[in-house]
This record gives structure tokens, C-alpha cells and sequence, in this order.
């Protein structure tokens, strides 16, 4: 392998790993991932608890979710300053 073929394989990996992270963060996976979890506790909440609201009962731990992966950015900022 030459010089610039490598360049160029480096250049695409960096390209996709640059995607991989943008996507990873992203509000759009965020709320597809809430949207999921949500019905996933909805439907286990129907099977499972009687006269309970269950829309109500679903929410915790979609809003549980939700504010972990907005904690964790913080968290990772401060983990990646004392590990360099």
C-alpha cells in the first residue's frame, strides 16, 4: 500500500468514527430511544398493573433516561479533564 492510499484510508475511517460520534449524541437517536422505551413500559405496564395510570407510570423511566444522557456529557467532560 502507498502512501496516499493509506492517507486516504485514514482519511475515510476518520469520516466514519466522525459520524459514529455525531450520531451518538444526537437529539434524533435521544428520541427515538425515549420513544421506544416509552411504548416498551407502556405495554409492560398494561400487561402488568391494574388501576394505575399507566401513561403516568410509563413516563419515569423515559424521563429517567432522558436525564442520564444529558448527565453524562457533563460527567464524561469531567472524567476525560482528570484522566489526561
Amino acid at each position: 500500500m502507498n502512501i496516499e492510499q493509506e492517507i486516504r484510508e485514514i482519511k475515510r475511517r476518520n469520516a466514519r468514527v466522525e459520524l459514529d460520534k455525531k450520531w451518538e449524541t444526537s437529539w434524533t437517536r435521544r428520541l427515538i430511544i425515549l420513544a421506544l422505551t416509552f411504548v416498551v413500559v407502556l405495554a409492560y405496564n398494561f400487561t402488568i398493573q391494574k388501576n394505575v395510570n399507566v401513561y403516568f407510570a410509563s413516563m419515569v423511566p423515559v424521563i429517567g433516561f432522558f436525564l442520564s444522557t444529558l448527565s453524562l456529557n457533563l460527567i464524561r467532560k469531567l472524567w476525560e479533564r482528570r484522566t489526561k
